[in-house]
């Protein structure tokens, strides 16, 4: 029983090494794909590694193998997927904003207010981990100078250090929101990418609702509503509603 227990605790110690050579092995031949040009082997390779565990590069390769095979619709999707797991890179952005103008829609955003807009690009300078890791050093900086406070013999010093502390308390918390509101996006998924040539949207969840406009294969999606079964309630930038197929769709 001792040798047996000795080797589960050696076998579950080495899975984590396993794991690890296991998708370097999958990154390397996914590379090698990608640069002999063979795209598709390399998006199944890219897949597997996703499967895996989802990190931006991944999603990032492979949107860049989608969008080579002339996918666009894919390619968004792994864009999207990308850019919500490492909102501040630019090269992400980039090649997204790349695939998003080949698409047919062309969605204006209905006017948002300022402090909307600025409070979402703030979100989405960095990533979660980054936004949290901000955090915990403003919270320590908070901590450190309210010590500086209390113990702090002379007037001016403690004034300061009372104001610092403040000032580090706040920009933690907006810290915090920041990692929370990305937190948040990334567990609940409600943005979604058309993946069929065309889908009519529909005026109720059924077949013989009236035909309300039609997106094309790429357009993004706000999913208000996935409750009613092979129907999904979903909200164009611009404001337009209306129901589409959940086929029709794939979430981010």
């Amino acid at each position: 029983m001792k040798r047996i227990a000795i080797l589960a605790l050696l076998f579950q110690l080495a899975l984590p090494a396993l794991w690890a050579a296991n998708v370097d092995s999958l990154k390397v031949a996914a590379d090698s794909a990608f640069a002999k040009e063979d795209f598709t082997k390399a998006a199944k390779l890219y897949t597997k590694m996703a499967k895996e565990g989802e990190s931006a590069v991944v999603c990032y390769n492979l949107g860049n193998c989608y969008y080579r095979m002339d996918d666009i619709a894919h390619a968004i999707l792994w864009y999207e997927r990308a850019a919500m797991l490492s909102p501040g890179d630019e090269d992400i952005r980039f090649n997204l904003n790349m695939a998003r103008s080949k698409t047919i829609d062309r969605v204006v955003p209905r006017h948002e207010f300022f402090f909307v807009s600025w409070y979402r690009s703030m979100v989405n300078w960095m990533s979660v981990d980054a936004w949290g890791r901000l955090g915990i050093v403003l919270f320590a900086l908070c901590l450190l100078a309210f010590m500086g406070y209390i113990y702090g013999k002379r007037i001016g010093l403690r004034k300061i250090s009372f104001a610092l502390a403040v000032v580090f308390l706040l920009t933690a918390i907006i810290a915090n929101l920041c990692a929370w509101s990305q937190r948040t996006r990334q567990t609940e998924r409600t943005g979604a990418i058309v993946m069929v040539s065309s889908a009519v949207v529909k005026s109720t969840p059924a077949n013989s609702g009236s035909d309300l406009f039609v997106l094309h294969e790429g357009t993004y999606v706000s999913i208000r509503d996935n409750s009613l079964g092979d129907w999904c309630e979903v909200t164009l930038a611009d404001g337009k509603q209306g129901w589409i197929q959940r086929n029709h769709i794939e979430v981010i």
